[in-house]
C-alpha cells in the first residue's frame, strides 16, 4: 500500500473513532447520544421511522450512511450476512431481526471505537445472532464461499483499492449469493479531480467511483446482474445510490464442473459437514495443507 493510501487510511479510522467516541459519552449525559453532525443526505433519517424506534439509540445516533441497504438486499430467514464498515451496528442489527434466529449478521471494522459501540449496541439490543469482526473490507477475515448476502452503507467509496472489496466480496459470498449496498456513485463525466471539488474523500465525496468505473469493477471481480440505481443527490454530479449484483451459481457458470465450481481450498462444500476433496487421493486435511485454506475446521 503506497504512503498515500496509509494516510488515508487512517484519516478514515480517525474520523469514525471520534464520531464513535461522541456518540459514547453522548450515552452517558442525561439527554442521551446526540447524532453525528451530517447533512440530511446521510445519517439515520434515511430509514424509516418504525425501524429507527426498534433499536437502541446509541445505533441509531451513530448512524453515518447514505442508505439503508437492508430494504433493498431482501434478506431471508436463515441467511448469512455480512456488512463490510458495519460501524455502530445499526445495519448489522437490522439484518439480524430479518434473517431471524436460523440467520446469523457478521459486521466487519477496522475501527476499535466502532467496534466497542457496535458491541454495547448488540447487548442493549439483546442480539444473540450476531458477531462483530475486526479488519479491513480488502481482507475479510472469513472463509470463502460462506455469506449469502454482503451489505454496505457507504463504506466502499471510503477503500483505498476498491477492486480488493470487490474481489473479497465476490471470494466470500457462496455462488448465487447476492450483494444489497448503498454508496456514493459519481456521474461519468466528472473527472476524479472534479470530484474532490465537490467534497474530501472522508466525507464520502472524493473517493467515490463513477457508475462506469463502478459497474466495471464488479463485473471484473465476476458479478453479474449488476444495477446501479441513484436514489437522491448528495452533491453536484454525486449520488447516493443502490448497488445489485449476484455471483454467479454453480450452474451460471461456464465450463465449470459443478465440483470444481463448488471447491474451496481443494475440497467441495468447504467448513460444512459435506467436505469432500475434489481430489480423492488426498484427504481433506491434506488439501486444505496444500493450498493454505484459512478454513481447517
Amino acid at each position: 500500500m503506497s504512503e498515500q493510501s496509509t494516510d488515508l487510511r487512517e484519516t478514515v479510522r480517525q474520523r469514525y473513532a471520534a464520531a464513535a467516541v461522541k456518540v459514547t459519552e453522548g450515552g452517558t449525559a442525561c439527554c442521551g447520544p446526540q447524532p453525528v453532525e451530517v447533512d440530511e443526505n446521510f445519517g439515520s433519517t434515511l430509514y424509516a421511522a418504525d425501524e429507527r424506534d426498534t433499536l437502541p439509540a446509541e445505533a441509531v445516533a451513530a448512524s453515518l450512511g447514505c442508505g439503508n441497504p437492508t430494504a433493498v438486499a431482501e434478506l431471508r430467514e436463515g441467511e448469512r450476512v455480512l456488512d463490510l464498515g458495519s460501524g455502530g451496528g445499526i445495519d448489522v442489527l437490522l439484518s439480524a431481526r430479518r434473517v431471524g434466529p436460523t440467520g446469523k449478521a457478521y459486521g466487519l471494522d477496522m475501527t476499535d471505537e466502532m467496534l466497542a459501540l457496535a458491541l454495547a449496541n448488540a447487548e442493549r439490543a439483546g442480539a444473540t445472532n450476531v458477531e462483530f469482526l475486526k479488519g479491513t473490507i480488502e481482507a475479510v477475515p472469513l472463509p470463502a464461499s460462506t455469506i449469502d448476502v454482503v451489505i454496505s452503507n457507504c463504506v466502499i467509496n471510503l477503500s483505498v483499492d476498491k477492486a480488493a472489496v470487490f474481489a473479497e466480496t465476490f471470494r466470500v459470498l457462496k455462488p448465487g449469493g447476492r450483494i444489497g449496498v448503498s454508496d456514493v456513485v459519481a456521474d461519468d463525466a466528472l473527472t476524479s479531480e472534479q470530484r474532490a471539488e465537490r467534497g474530501d474523500y472522508v466525507g464520502c465525496i472524493a473517493g467515490a467511483l463513477s457508475f462506469a468505473e463502478y459497474r466495471a469493477g464488479l463485473e471484473a471481480a465476476g458479478f453479474t446482474g449488476v444495477e446501479i440505481t441513484p436514489t437522491h443527490p448528495v452533491a453536484d454530479g454525486m449520488h447516493s445510490a443502490l448497488v445489485r449484483a449476484v455471483k454467479p451459481s454453480v450452474a451460471d457458470e461456464p465450463g465449470d464442473t459443478a465440483a470444481a465450481t463448488d471447491a474451496c481450498c481443494g475440497v467441495t462444500s468447504c467448513c460444512t459437514s459435506d467436505e469432500r476433496t475434489t481430489d480423492p487421493s488426498t484427504t481433506v486435511a491434506e488439501a486444505k495443507a496444500a493450498s493454505g485454506c484459512g478454513c481447517r475446521n
